[in-house]
């Protein structure tokens, strides 16, 4: 059976945008109760949550609902007060890390799988098995897993659906279980219950104790003082050999990152899941998103510092994301802007069945007036030297990759 290609969507909007780009489910969460706390666009809230699971089963698709905090009571006593919500909602799957949770929704939800978190660690068999027998259906394997302890793992425990991340950010605590932010932010943003700060993305300098006020940058080959950011995993090159070791869902990470990200990333894996691009293609259209550096990680057994970017600790996208059509009008696409555009600019447009460049011959604002320049934020009205036949939910990016000799 092939894998499912599982998108992360923070919102609805890019919940729409994952399925339109090639996901076979999302995972999605309650802020109170999921690892990621969104703030922007149309959130999954209580009060749309079922909307939306109803939006994914009409598209035949698939949707699992994150409650993998690690809880303390009152976390569980709210998670009481929502079951019901929860419950009327549906989703295909929860995933859980907390043995509380679960054993409260394996009581209360009996008919519901239950998928559990990378957050448990879950690094051996006889762990696996642990989890099948207690009824859980699937298991999200730990990204410190080589390929040949994945094919170990599925050779010992044949009978439960495997998981794993092939792309994005990675911790560099084991599988997320870090207390960093929760220390540096004095509690206010904790890692394992959705606020994390990212404190390892930070630079860090080194204070003498006995020279109080003098700080040194702290330098690893000269390359800077991000000392524990770690590069974003990317395993387009090894789905195959995933999907032979047994693997039955290929994850993304990405649950904060843009509607641009997720679109593209979706697009990029499903062309190569289905052989429409080779993974060298693949990759190339990977480097276009943000990204701090890709590597393999811990699955060809090789792991060392090359996995870690000493010199960046923001992503950076290879391409810029530029707009979101939103319609067209009298022979000119309505696009909302995300990053300048001006005339007689060349861009890339990508939709879920296209990919090719346009010149921006002509701007008009939303008034009709004609415009050189159109700026972030900007709704205005492009004429393009091409017809974008699938432009409903096309994108707009910068062509080719910045820096590509670098």
């Amino acid at each position: 059976m092939k894998a499912e290609l599982l998108l992360p969507a923070g919102n609805i909007e890019k919940m729409r945008y994952a399925f339109k780009y090639g996901a076979d489910a999302v995972y999605l969460g309650l802020v109170d109760f999921s690892l990621r706390t969104m703030r922007k666009g149309k959130l999954i809230t209580q009060d749309n949550l079922k909307k939306a699971i109803d939006e994914v089963r009409m598209l035949n698709k698939k949707v699992y609902l994150t409650l993998n905090i690690f809880a303390f009571d009152s976390d569980m006593d709210n998670l009481r007060n929502n079951l019901d919500i929860i419950k009327e909602a549906n989703p295909h799957a929860v995933i859980i890390s907390d043995f509380g949770i679960f054993n409260l929704i394996r009581k209360e939800m009996p008919n519901t799988d239950i998928h559990v978190s990378t957050q448990t660690n879950t690094t051996n068999s006889d762990a696996v098995k642990f989890w099948r027998d207690l009824g859980a259906s699937r298991v999200i394997l730990a990204r410190e897993l080589s390929l040949k302890q994945i094919e170990n793992i599925r050779k010992n425990v044949p009978d439960i659906e495997l998981e794993h991340f092939i792309h994005g950010a990675q911790c560099m605590s084991f599988s997320g279980r870090c207390l960093l932010s929760d220390y540096m932010t004095k509690n206010e943003r904790k890692a394992n219950q959705g606020g994390c700060a990212q404190p390892c993305r930070w630079s860090y300098k080194l204070l003498e104790e006995t020279r109080p006020g003098e700080y040194f940058e702290i330098v690893q080959d000269d390359k800077g003082s991000h000392i524990l950011s770690t590069k974003d995993l990317c395993l387009v090159h090894h789905l195959k050999d995933l999907e032979n070791a047994g693997v039955n869902s290929f994850k993304i990470e990405g649950r904060t990152k843009s509607l641009y990200y997720v679109s593209a990333v979706a697009k990029a894996y499903r062309y190569v899941m289905d052989n429409k691009m080779t993974p060298d293609e693949g990759f190339y259209e990977l480097r276009k998103v943000g990204n701090r550096g890709y590597t393999e990680g811990f699955f060809l057994g090789n792991n060392n510092s090359a996995s870690y970017s000493y010199d960046i600790s923001k992503g950076l996208a290879g391409a810029d994301f530029l707009c979101i059509f939103q319609g067209k009008e009298n022979g000119k696409y309505k696009v909302e802007i995300k990053n300048k555009i001006l005339v007689n600019d060349k861009i890339e447009i990508i939709s879920p069945n296209e990919a090719l460049q346009a010149y921006v011959l002509e701007i008009y604002d939303e008034k009709g007036n004609q415009k050189d320049v159109a700026n972030t934020n900007d709704i205005v009205f492009l004429k393009l030297s091409e017809d974008v036949k699938d432009y409903t939910y096309a994108l707009g990016r910068t062509i080719g990759i910045k820096n590509e000799s670098d």
